[in-house]
C-alpha cells in the first residue's frame, strides 16, 4: 500500500468529478453511520448522526435552489429523501439503519 501525502491527496481529487467528490462524502457519512450502528457509545452515535443531518440538510438546500439544473422530478424526489432523513435526524432514537440505507443508496447513485 502506497503512502498518501497531502499533495498526493490534493492531487488526486483535482482528477475527480464533482460528483465523484459528493459520491466520497456519501460514503464516509455512510461509513460513519455503520461504524454508530454497531456501536454502545452515545457519543459515536449522535457525531454520526449529526454529520448526516448536515449532510442532509445541505442536500435539501441545493435541490430546492430554483437555479438547480436537475430535472424537477429527480430534485422533488431528493427533497423527499431529504426531509425524510432529517426527520429521522431529528427523532429521540434516529432509525440509524434507516439513515445508512438511504444516505448509501443516494451516494451509490452519484458513481452511477
Amino acid at each position: 500500500m502506497l503512502a498518501s501525502s497531502p499533495a498526493a491527496s490534493a492531487a488526486y481529487r483535482r482528477r475527480q468529478s464533482p460528483k465523484q467528490l459528493e459520491a466520497q462524502v456519501f460514503a464516509h457519512v455512510t461509513r460513519q453511520l455503520r461504524t454508530a450502528q454497531g456501536e454502545a457509545d452515545a457519543r459515536s452515535r449522535a457525531r454520526a448522526v449529526s454529520d448526516a443531518q448536515r449532510l442532509w440538510l445541505v442536500v435539501e438546500a441545493l435541490v430546492l435552489d430554483p437555479t438547480n439544473q436537475l430535472p424537477v422530478p429527480l430534485r422533488a424526489q431528493l427533497a423527499g429523501i431529504a426531509r425524510a432523513a432529517l426527520r429521522e435526524c431529528d427523532a429521540g432514537e434516529p432509525d440509524i439503519s434507516f439513515l445508512t440505507e438511504m444516505t448509501e443508496q443516494v451516494g451509490a447513485g452519484l458513481w452511477s
